[in-house]
């Protein structure tokens, strides 16, 4: 009685995903909680279901994501890489659909470390000619 999952990990900044794909019915659980209850912003339920939208398939599978690092909006974003990732598994098809969205593309950006004689990594003390 083994049922198909399907993996994928996903990152973000600091974040890392890791995401469970099993047919059902859409029903999200993030580190054994609700959607709602871990993520209470709407907006950010919108760009974790993006793969589901662009390969049409909202609904059709439960999500089991396992989620550490960061905060809210840079694990949504570990959230859908995760989740794009784990579609290919499902159909290796999705990859062109998934690509032209960018959702393959991990998100390279990070926290710039702070320089030496700064305050921050780039905010300098006020000048004062005397």
């Amino acid at each position: 009685m083994a049922t198909a999952q399907y993996l994928g990990t996903g990152r973000r900044k600091k974040s890392t995903a890791r995401v469970r794909l099993v047919p059902g019915t859409g029903e999200f659980t993030i580190n054994n909680r609700s959607l709602d209850d871990y993520i209470p912003f709407p907006h950010l339920h919108e760009v974790m279901k993006q793969p589901f939208n662009v390969t049409e398939t909202l609904g059709s599978y439960d999500v089991k994501v396992i989620v550490e690092g960061g905060g809210v909006s840079g694990q949504a974003g570990a959230i859908r890489h995760g989740i794009a990732r784990a579609l290919l598994n499902v159909d290796p098809d999705f990859r062109g659909a998934l690509k032209t969205a960018g959702l393959l593309t991990r998100d390279p950006r990070m926290v710039e470390r702070k320089k030496p004689g700064k305050k921050k990594a780039r905010k300098s003390s006020q000048f004062s000619k005397r």
